[in-house]
């Protein structure tokens, strides 16, 4: 069942198939691409966030050495004492 070379017909697809097919393959490849930044870009925030969490833990760290460990509501900044279940696992990490 082996043709040989000479024996071989070049078939090709019709030029709307290849066109239909060209148009699959370039969708996939921009979304592949667009998955790509956005992967660059949950990766940036993802670092964004950690600096966030740090600098939110250097403030509050300046907040407690002001005011001691208390309680601060973020809606309005009143101020309250900790429960003293909260209170108590607090001093035991220290």
């Amino acid at each position: 069942m082996n043709k040989k070379v000479e024996d071989i017909k070049v078939e090709k697809i019709s030029e709307e198939q290849l066109t239909e097919l060209q148009g699959h393959v370039n969708k996939i490849n921009q979304a592949q691409l667009q998955l790509g930044g956005l992967e660059s870009q949950k990766h940036s925030l993802l670092h964004a966030i950690a600096n966030m969490q740090t600098e939110l833990s250097e403030f509050q760290n300046k907040l407690e050495e002001e005011y001691g460990k208390v309680s601060i509501s973020i809606q309005d900044g009143t101020i309250a004492p900790l429960p003293e279940s909260v209170e108590d696992e607090a001093n035991k990490e220290n």
